[in-house]
C-alpha cells in the first residue's frame, strides 16, 4: 500500500478505448489527483471527466499544462502522437507515463528516452502485462526454483476479434489500417513478459501471416525465442482465430513453462497449476481481482509509477527497457533499424 503525505497531480491525455481503464484506476488512488482530461473531442473529455469527478477538460495538452502545472502526464493516445506529447510534457518539467506502443519507430522511441536526460524528468512506459497478477505469481515461482531451470515455454494466444470484415469492431477499428499489427500492438506485451521471466533473448525467428484480407497488417504469427542456457520460448499468436475461453482478454492465452523439475500451466481463467515430476498436479493459490482490465493490472502499473515517483524507485518498464523490447520486435519484422 502506498503511504505518503504528498498528493501527485496529473493530467490524462486521450479518451479512447483504453484510457477509460487508466482514469478508473487513478480514481482509486488517494495519492493521486487527476486535474484534467485532454482530447481533441472536448465533449468526450467533458463527459469522461464528469463520470469520475474530473472537471478540467481541454482540447490540447498545451492548454492544460499552462493552467495546472501538474506533477505528471498520462499519455493514452495513438503511438504516432507520443513523441510530440512527451516532448511538450518534458519541456514543462512533467514526469510521464506513456502507453505502448511507445512510438512508430525505434528512432522516435530513442528520442523519447533522450527527453528524460535533456529535461530532467522521469518517463515510464505503461507496459501493463508484466503487472498482471498471474505473471507476478509465475515470476515468483520461477525465482523460487519451483520447477528448476526453465527449458521450454509455449504461450498460445487466440483473440478471435479479427476475422470479421469489420475486424476489431468499434473498440479499436484503427487496427485495420495499421501496417504492423500483431507484433507491434499485441506481441510486444508478450515479448516484455518473457523478458521479465527469463532475461534478454539471444536469438529470434518468426513467421507472420495476414489471414483477414480486410486489414493491412499481420494478424497471425509464430515466434521462436532462444534464451541463455538452452531455454526456448514459442509465441503462437492469432487475433484471427477464436478461443474457447469464456474471456480470452483476461490472461490473453495460456502458458506452459517446462523446467528440469516439472511444469507450470497458466489457464485462461487465471488458474495456475504446478506439476512436478512424479507427483500429482496441484493448484497454486494466489489472489486477483477480476476488475478493470486483465486482473486490475492497469491499477498495479500506475501504482508502481506513483510509488517510484514518491520514493525515487526504479521503473520496471523504463524507456530503456522498452527499447530492448523494440529491438526484439524489429528482429521479428526483419528490420535492421534497431
Amino acid at each position: 500500500m502506498i503511504k505518503s503525505d504528498k498528493k501527485l497531480k496529473g493530467i490524462v491525455v486521450g479518451c479512447g478505448y483504453f484510457a477509460q481503464f487508466h482514469i478508473e484506476a487513478w480514481s482509486r488512488m488517494p495519492e493521486v489527483e487527476i486535474l484534467a482530461i485532454c482530447d481533441h473531442d472536448i465533449q468526450k473529455a467533458q463527459s469522461t471527466g464528469e463520470k469520475y469527478g474530473i472537471f478540467g477538460a481541454h482540447c490540447t495538452l498545451e492548454e492544460a499544462l499552462d493552467r495546472y502545472q501538474p506533477d505528471f502526464v498520462d499519455i493514452a493516445t495513438p503511438p504516432s502522437t507520443h513523441l510530440e506529447l512527451c516532448t511538450l510534457a518534458a519541456k514543462n518539467k512533467c514526469n510521464i507515463i506513456v502507453q505502448k506502443p511507445l512510438a512508430p519507430s525505434y528512432k522516435d522511441a530513442l528520442k523519447i528516452q533522450n527527453l528524460a536526460v535533456a529535461y530532467g524528468v522521469r518517463i515510464m512506459v505503461h507496459e501493463n502485462f508484466r503487472f498482471q497478477p498471474w505473471h507476478r505469481a509465475i515470476k515468483a515461482l520461477l525465482t523460487n526454483n519451483t520447477i528448476g531451470k526453465p527449458l521450454n515455454t509455449l504461450w498460445r494466444m487466440r483473440m478471435g476479434d479479427g476475422w470479421q470484415s469489420n475486424a476489431y469492431l468499434d473498440r479499436q477499428p484503427y487496427f485495420r489500417e495499421m501496417p504492423r499489427l500483431l507484433i507491434f500492438e499485441t506481441g510486444i506485451h508478450m515479448i516484455d513478459t518473457l523478458r521479465y521471466y527469463f532475461g534478454e533473448p539471444l536469438t529470434v525467428y518468426a513467421k507472420l501471416k495476414k489471414l483477414n484480407p480486410a486489414i493491412k497488417g499481420e494478424d497471425t504469427g509464430m515466434v521462436f525465442l532462444e534464451f541463455e542456457g538452452g531455454n526456448d520460448a514459442i509465441l503462437d499468436m492469432s487475433r484471427y482465430h477464436e478461443s474457447d475461453a469464456e474471456n480470452p482478454r483476461l490472461t490473453f492465452g495460456e502458458i506452459t513453462i517446462e523446467g528440469q523439475l516439472g511444469k507450470i500451466n497458466l489457464h485462461p481463467d487465471g488458474t495456475i497449476m504446478i506439476k512436478k515430476h512424479g507427483e500429482p498436479a496441484y493448484q497454486h493459490q494466489y489472489h486477483f481481482e477480476p476488475i478493470n482490465f486483465a486482473g486490475d493490472c492497469v491499477f498495479a502499473t500506475q501504482k508502481h509509477f506513483v510509488e517510484c515517483l514518491l520514493y525515487n524507485g526504479e521503473f520496471e518498464t523504463s524507456v530503456g527497457g522498452y527499447l530492448r523490447n523494440i529491438r526484439v520486435q524489429e528482429g521479428i519484422y526483419g528490420n535492421k533499424e534497431a
